[in-house]
């Protein structure tokens, strides 16, 4: 509570305290910060764009609890009561500041994990960082009013041992979820392929299961453990290019020097004309068979990732068909010849 001294000035030069933080706080909010924002954007580093980020919202906030604060000190109050505010305020400033901090450390984790892959964009990976912060912005919380933390933290052992044996399957699936994104053997984008038979897109790996969409766009729910234990193909590592085989027949009668020269040619051509082709790459086939009615082979191309090989297969089919007729090679249709032998 107030003491018995206090004037009108003590009022007037307060609220002047509580205006004037208001007062810097937009002024940095509208003015500064819009000029280092633009001017951020004009660096190459992008780091700065995500503190200038973080940072907005807060500068208002933070000015203006500084202004309260300087018009508690200025007004007659209690010592007790000038405490408890002060505490108050304080305990704000460490929130906002969590949150900001927050704000930086996975905005920057996300802005390396996009430019070199070393760390995983995954919600599970960002989700406990940021528990981690604000478990850490709490602790520091509790000290600063005057509460110890080492009962609470031997506590929070105790009860986090009964809590580990009650969630044991959950526990299993985070740490499972951990394990594979520390690993980096399948990460959100990959396309890849469960032991089930089950192809798509990992698009998300939280705290319990592992998202993965199919290309007709289903959605495919895995338990982190359940795919720590499958066996599970990557098609983007350890690239994402790929070998694309195309398995064909000719005739007998045909000239092999002459099918090999057509065939890569053709395969030349669709791959530089199809998106999603390797156009630098060599094709070339392989003769493997001597079938019942064919000399089988075996054309080999390259794609940029998965899913292009459908249609550079597809369109590959068609333009080496059309060729074949106008050189006059021939695919053979299936035959079988029967010999009838005739009792006496």
């Amino acid at each position: 509570m107030l003491v018995e001294s206090l004037t009108m000035r003590h009022l007037f030069v307060s609220i002047a305290f509580i205006i004037g933080g208001l007062v810097i706080g937009i002024i940095v909010e509208k003015i500064i910060l819009v000029k280092l924002k633009k001017f951020a954007a004009r660096t190459k580093w992008e780091g700065d764009e995500l503190i200038i980020a973080a940072i907005r919202g807060m500068a208002i906030l933070w000015c203006a609890l500084a202004g309260i604060y300087a018009a508690l000190l200025n007004l007659p109050f209690q010592p007790n009561v000038l405490t408890i505010v002060q505490k108050i305020i304080l305990v704000a400033i460490i929130i906002s500041a969590t949150s900001v901090i927050a704000k930086i450390v996975v905005g920057f984790i996300n802005l390396h994990s996009k430019k070199t892959a070393a760390l995983p964009s995954a919600s599970l990976f960002i989700n406990i960082t940021k528990i981690l912060i604000f478990s850490i912005g709490a602790l520091i919380i509790l000290q600063s009013v005057g509460i110890s933390i080492t009962p609470l933290v031997t506590a929070l052992g105790i009860g986090g041992l009964a809590v580990a044996l009650a969630l044991q399957p959950t526990l299993s699936n985070l740490f499972a979820g951990l394990q594979i994104i520390i690993s980096k053997q399948v990460e959100v984008g990959d396309y890849v392929q469960l032991d089930s038979g089950q192809k798509g897109y990992v698009t998300d790996v939280s705290w319990r299961n592992t998202k993965i969409r199919e290309l007709p766009n289903n959605l495919i729910v895995v338990p982190n453990s359940k795919l720590a234990d499958s066996i599970v193909t990557n098609f983007n590592q350890p690239q994402k290019e790929m070998s694309v085989l195309v398995k064909c027949g000719v005739s007998y009668d045909s000239d092999l020097e002459k099918v090999e020269k057509v065939t890569i040619d053709v395969a030349k051509k669709v791959l530089k004309r199809i998106q999603g082709g390797e156009s630098e790459f060599e094709p070339f086939i392989r003769f493997h068979t001597f079938g019942d009615s064919s000399i089988d082979f075996s054309v080999i191309l390259r794609v940029k990732e998965f899913v292009n090989k459908y249609l550079i297969r597809h369109e590959f089919i068609k333009a080496l068909h059309k060729r074949y007729n106008k050189e006059g090679i021939n695919i053979p249709f299936p035959i079988r010849t029967v010999y009838m032998k005739k009792d006496k």
